[in-house]
């Protein structure tokens, strides 16, 4: 491998050689961890607080592993026969996992009050093409009505996501 110092250009590599480049090299890593409650009962996605990490891509052909351990509860106070909640990584406003289907998360059919807690592992590889900064945020959604669905809820529990950048 050749090492080139240009008055002009710096120090470079020549095309090809790049060890930073190099492919399925891992180029940076970064991690965000959420210990404290959040919680909603709408319907609709909504961010949430604290669990979103940026991450400024080296080279536009980079991709991005996302790695991601959630801890919930779907809890519904009353009388249900059906209820879920779910959880979608997003990258800006745009949904990185299906949002129709409440599969990562948790869902129950039942004619009492019921609670369930878990943990989803989620594993997405992003193509963002870009070298500017990049954020992937957490959003959650249930079913509403008496349904909430919480995210860190109760002592020990916390959430985490690591963000991998791997040359392409």
């Amino acid at each position: 491998m050749t090492f080139i110092i240009d008055g002009t250009a710096g120090a470079t590599f020549p095309n090809g050689s790049n060890p930073q480049a190099a492919p399925s090299k891992v180029l940076q890593v970064v991690q965000t961890v959420k210990t404290d409650t959040f919680s909603t009962t709408s319907s609709s996605y909504v961010d949430v607080t604290g669990l979103s990490v940026s991450i400024t891509p080296l080279f536009s052909t980079s991709k991005i592993l996302l790695l991601s351990k959630v801890s919930y509860r779907a809890y519904s106070s009353a009388t249900a026969t059906q209820g879920y909640g779910g959880c979608s990584w997003f990258r800006g406003g745009s949904a990185l996992q299906a949002t129709t289907s409440y599969e990562n998360g948790a869902g129950f059919s039942n004619t009492t009050t019921a609670d369930v807690r878990g943990i989803t592992t989620q594993i997405v590889l992003d193509s963002p093409a870009t070298t500017s900064a990049v954020t992937y945020t957490l959003n959650i959604a249930c079913n509403g009505g008496t349904t909430s669905f919480y995210i860190c809820e109760g002592n020990n529990f916390y959430s985490d996501i690591i963000l991998m950048e791997i040359a392409a």
